[in-house]
Parts: structure tokens; sequence; C-alpha cells
């Protein structure tokens, strides 16, 4: 790793300056959230907080950060799990939520031009009334949009609609030396050499800081409707997302997940799920442009699910009530089970869908071998798991002790049968050796050629993905 200089207080008055004093923050001025994410395993303080407003600002910070050898940390909402927003070596934290203006809604092309620090929710209240969509779906509808294209994020339209990447048309990046950089256009196609536009996406902001992104839009769904399925077995319920997906129903979502986690959210809420008698459930969601489209589309896999997958019963979700109390639930199962203990820490693992029902079973044989209570949700359309390790009455060392033999576990089984190390939450800092173990030594050198590239200096959110 790249030695890197101090900032001198000579240094830190230049920096307050490009800035203003009303946005730049040092010492006891810093929120203590600047030197963590939203599951806080990874802390480190930086020396100094800038809240910028716009290209110009950050490319000056770059210039100057590059000619001094300083790290730099971009950081949107701070909504993420692997340590990617830490500032690692302390240095300069850039501060991108007041660049929240949405620039240009683009009807002829199809497109919205927005700020990185414009908030998921934000998209969706904007679009939506005018009869557009903007299709991506995590599940933090408070992070940034910046934050979403640096981590490529997923979320559960992604069985039809795909994930972040799919949806971004042209960003503008400052690169480590504080050049400014177009990449893609308003287009639709584009085989015009090496697509740095995808390199980008998903780099965690190692390689480049986002500072303008082009969206793509469609046509808002007129209807949108889900069903709940419960299930007795684990079998049943996980044997039945490949049989749903080959069917003509064509769902947009398929989120499975337990009754115990269904339990959490209940009492986090204080709100009563449709049902609790059953082991495991999913969750189906399907949209189109007629009302009839859709009542086909759900109809046609509720009797699927009764009549051959072997669901217990099948809701609709389509009073405001039943949707209130559905869809809250699902949104609280994160803060629901870290709500249940003392701490926790994510495995968020992507495997074949084929493979869903083994790794699951895998993951409750561990709860006994490493003494560990784990809970688990899922995109089950796609394969994408999120499973809590949960420290409970654990000394902090006895827990990262267990959570490190897990990890291993968890890890080294998901490569075994075909999966990646994550789905959508990326990598940070807190999945690297993980990520390592599973794409080997030639892929690695590979990405780091990338970073050296990008940023020789490794001034660049250091630390994060590779060296």
């Amino acid at each position: 790793m790249a030695k890197y200089n101090q900032l001198t207080k000579k240094d830190l008055a230049f920096l307050v300056d490009i800035v203003g004093r009303d946005r730049a923050f040092l010492g006891e001025s810093m929120s203590q959230d600047y030197g963590k994410d939203e599951l806080g395993t990874v802390q480190k303080m930086p020396d100094i907080v800038l809240q910028v407003t716009g290209a110009s600002e950050i490319q000056k910070v770059m210039q100057f950060a590059y000619s001094q050898k300083i790290p730099v940390t971009v950081r949107g909402s701070g909504t993420g799990l692997v340590g990617a927003c830490v500032p690692l070596y302390g240095g300069i934290v850039l501060d991108t939520t007041k660049m929240n203006r949405i620039l240009e809604l683009d009807e002829e092309n199809m497109c919205l031009t927005v700020e990185p620090g414009v908030l998921l929710m934000d998209i969706y209240e904007y679009v939506e009334p005018k009869g557009y969509f903007y299709a991506p779906d995590p599940g933090e509808k408070t992070a940034t949009i910046g934050g979403n294209i640096a981590t490529n994020a997923g979320g559960m339209r992604a069985v039809r609609y795909g994930v972040t990447r799919d949806w971004v048309q042209a960003l503008e990046v400052v690169l480590p030396n504080g050049e400014i950089v177009e990449l893609g256009r308003k287009v639709v196609k584009n085989a015009t050499g090496y697509s740095l536009l995808d390199l980008i996406i998903g780099s965690e902001g190692t390689l480049g800081i986002i500072t303008k992104a082009v969206l793509k839009l469609t046509s808002k769904p007129v209807e949108a409707i889900s069903i709940l399925a419960p299930f007795n077995t684990l079998d049943e319920a996980l044997n039945a997302v490949p049989k749903i997906i080959q069917s003509k129903s064509n769902p947009i979502a398929i989120e499975f997940f337990e009754r115990v986690t269904v339990l959490f959210a209940e009492e986090y809420l204080g709100k009563k799920f449709p049902d609790t008698k059953s082991n495991y459930y999913l969750l189906l969601t399907f949209d189109g442009m007629t009302k009839e489209i859709v009542t086909h589309a759900y109809k046609e896999a509720a009797d699927l699910l009764l009549d051959e997958l072997g669901a217990q019963d099948v809701f609709i979700v389509d009073t405001d009530e039943r949707k209130e109390s559905v869809w809250k639930a699902r949104g609280a199962f994160l803060e629901a089970i870290k709500g249940s203990t003392t701490q926790m820490d994510e495995c968020d693992v992507v495997v074949p869908r084929s493979e869903i029902a083994e790794f699951l079973k895998f993951t409750y044989t561990l709860q006994e071998k490493h003494g560990l209570r784990i809970a688990s949700f899922g995109h089950a359309g796609d394969g994408n798991l999120h499973i809590y390790l949960c420290r409970d009455d654990l000394s902090e060392e006895e827990f990262a002790r267990r959570l490190d033999l897990a990890f291993n576990d968890l890890y080294q089984q998901a490569s075994l049968v075909g999966g990646l190390v994550s789905g959508e939450h990326g990598i940070g800092f807190a999945k690297k050796q993980y990520m390592e173990k599973t794409l080997g030594e030639t892929q690695i050198k590979l990405m780091q050629g990338i970073k050296d590239f990008f940023d020789p200096l490794h001034i660049l959110n250091p630390g994060k993905i590779v060296y």
C-alpha cells in the first residue's frame, strides 16, 4: 500500500477555501457518522470532510490531493454495508449529498440526468407522476444514486429489469488527477471501444468520482400486484422458484423469507403480518401496462403455486392495508434483525438459483458448527441471499473469531456451487480477502492493473476492492 502525506495546517486551510467554512468540517465539528457506514463494523475518521456542490470543486480537491499524495474517499448517504465509504487512511472525505439536483428530464430520449447526491426515492417521486419508470429497486430508498451506481446496486426487481448497470447510459467522472471525462452518451447502442462506463459502475469510488449520471427511463407500468405464498418446507418454497420463472407469469420480483424473520419484523414495527403460521414464504410481484395483463399473470402464478408447487395458500396483496403490512415488513427485515441482537455482520452472497435451497441448508449447519444465530432472507428470483450472523451475548472477541470462521465457510461454499461473494452490496474493505480466494490470482491482477492505471498514486478510496 502506498504511503500518504499528512495534511498540514496550510493544506487544511487551502481545502477549506475551496468549499467555504460552512461546508468544511474538522475535529469535533465532524459527525462520527463520517467514520463508518450503516453496518459500522469498519471504522476510521477522516482528517477533514468537504461537502462539495459541483464537479469544479471536486476537480480542485483532486488536483490538490494528487499533487500532495493525500487519500480521498467519496461518500453519499453512507448506507453501505461493507465499509466502502470509510476513509481507512484518513485524509479527505468528499460528501456529495449536497449535489442533489435533478438536471434534466429528456422525454424524447427517455432519460434523466441527475447529480450523484439525488436520493433514489426522489428519482421515483420525480419521474413516476409524469408516467415514467426508473426500474432498479434497491432496498434502501434513502441511498444516493451515486452510491447505487458505485456499487452497481441490485434490488427486488432485478429478476425482470436487471440491476443499476443496465439503467445507466452515461456518466461525468472526475479522475484521481482532477481531469473530467464524459463516459457514454444518450444513446441506446454503444460499440465504441472498451466500456469505460461499465468499469466505473461498480468500482466503489476507487477509479473515479461520479459527478453526473444519465439514467435510462421507460414507461411506468399502470398496475402492480403482489401475492404472498406460505410453504411448510424450504425445498417446496425454493423449488417453486425456477418453475415460476419458467412459466409465462413473468414476475418482476420473487422474494424469499422465513417465519422467524417475519416475527422479528412484526415486533420491530408493532404491526401484524397477514400470515405467520408457515415456516417459509415467497412474495411475488407482477406489473404491466393494463390491469388485465397483471391479473392474468398473478392468477396463473397463484394456480401453479397451489395446484403443483406445494403452497399452503396464496394471499393477494391488493388492498392498502395488506400492502402496508407486507411491504413495510419486507422493508424492515434488515433493521428488525439488527434490532434483535447486540451486533451483526452480513454475508451478501449470490448463487445459481438452482443452488439456493441447498445453500440455505448449509447455513443452518453453520449455526450449530460455529455457535452463531443466523437469520436470512433474499431475492430468490436472482439467487442473491442476505445472511446475517448475530452476536447476541457473545463477547466482541469471540464473535469476531466465530464470524471469521463462518464467513470462510459461507464464501467457500458459495464458490463451490458456482456463486460469488457479493450480489449487490459490493466488496469494499470487508470482502476483499474472500473475493481474492473466489476469483483467483489472474483476475485480481487484472483488477489491480486497472486500478494502477486509473489511479497510479492509489489516492482514491485506498484499501477497497484491491490494494
